[in-house]
């Protein structure tokens, strides 16, 4: 069965795939720029002390994304 959630809810270690990115203008223009589009698999790697933000492994790169702009990516879990 597959399950889709927010980029924020996933579990550390967990693959996901990207299925909508859900804001516009220049914040959808930095996810797309930072390689954040359909289809595209992520993961969570790990998350600062405080919980936020949270590094995200992404076409063999590390980028780090604050909970407010990860929800806004949905994912489905693979």
């Amino acid at each position: 069965m597959q399950k889709y959630t927010t980029l924020n809810k996933l579990k550390l270690n967990t693959y996901a795939k990207v299925i909508e990115i859900n804001c516009s203008g220049s914040e959808r223009r930095r996810f797309l720029d930072l390689g954040i589009i359909k289809g595209t698999k992520i993961r969570p790697i790990f998350k600062s002390p405080l919980g936020d933000p949270t590094a995200y492994e992404i076409r063999k790169t590390v980028i780090a994304l604050r909970e407010e702009d990860s929800e806004k990516i949905k994912v489905l879990e693979t």
